[in-house]
């Protein structure tokens, strides 16, 4: 399913909601309206269970937050059902965009199984988790894999394991901090992965800024995935490293553009080109 992420065709481009809803349905259909009007082709979510991933130790910390006191009281109030989950299925089939979700631990990957995703995506904290990796792979659906925290030695371990399922995959560079400083970017990454691997290409950007990912398309990314946010300063941990609807809007117009100005890379004469040919180059007349 990969092979369609040709870049001489079309950028892909997956808008990561995330958990910037901070809970609230209306909010998460507004998100997926943004995306669906900058012509995004995915908009992408979160899903754990808490009692799995954070420790009893950690939840009942302390934390404001819009929800209460409490470290549980965030986690749980960032988390949507399956009932809202069912609303969102059906919202993104109405507005013809795709949609899939990273989970955070096996139990919330054989939930979500029941959606019938046309991807799966491992986030970079759950890369070198094996027994993750195991179930993922398992279902033998095409995997975007983010690669930001984990060493080469942690993704040929990884990829070992798609390659015993023969599980699609494609490697996303990433660099996993919130809003990531542009200098540590790093997006010659692409070209090593490329060259390491033999596989398609994509970019997960947490940067403020639109550019970096329109460099990394013109760099050979095939995908291109960023998060997005009605308002950088709204509440929640990945806001500041999402774009608002204009930044959105800018980055999927310039991938537009990318592969028709890239062209093919065979080198040709315009039939332009020979009219100016002959009034330029005057001893040839």
């Amino acid at each position: 399913m990969f092979e369609k992420f040709d870049l001489s065709k079309k950028i892909y481009v997956v808008a990561e909601i995330g958990i910037n809803h901070n809970g609230d349905l209306q909010l998460a259909k507004e998100l997926i309206d943004i995306a669906s009007s900058c012509k995004c082709d995915a908009v992408k979510f979160q899903k754990r269970e808490i009692d799995l991933v954070y420790s009893k130790e950690i939840l009942d910390s302390p934390r404001e937050s819009p929800w209460g006191k409490t470290q549980r009281d965030q986690k749980e109030g960032l988390e949507f059902t399956f009932e809202e989950y069912d609303e969102i299925d059906e919202y993104c089939k109405n507005k013809n965009i795709d949609w899939f979700a990273s989970s955070w631990d096996i139990v919330s990957q054989e939930k979500m199984r029941r959606y019938n995703f046309k991807f799966n995506k491992v986030a970079s904290a759950m890369a070198t988790n094996l027994e993750f990796l195991e179930c993922v792979a398992s279902e033998k659906r095409p995997t975007f894999i983010s690669t930001g925290m984990t060493k080469i030695e942690e993704i040929d371990e990884a990829l070992n394991i798609f390659k015993k399922y023969n599980c699609e995959f494609m490697l996303l560079h990433t660099v996993s901090t919130y809003p990531a400083k542009e200098s540590d970017l790093n997006l010659n990454c692409i070209r090593t992965l490329k060259e390491r691997y033999g596989v398609p290409i994509g970019y997960s950007g947490h940067e403020a800024s639109v550019s970096p990912s329109i460099i990394a398309a013109s760099m050979g990314a095939v995908v291109i995935e960023r998060h997005i946010t009605i308002d950088r300063a709204m509440y929640g941990s990945d806001q500041a490293a999402s774009l608002q609807k204009d930044g959105l809007e800018q980055l999927v117009n310039t991938l537009e553009k990318i592969p028709l100005i890239l062209g093919d890379g065979k080198k040709k004469i315009l039939k332009e080109e020979l009219d100016v040919s002959k009034k330029l180059r005057y001893w040839n007349s």
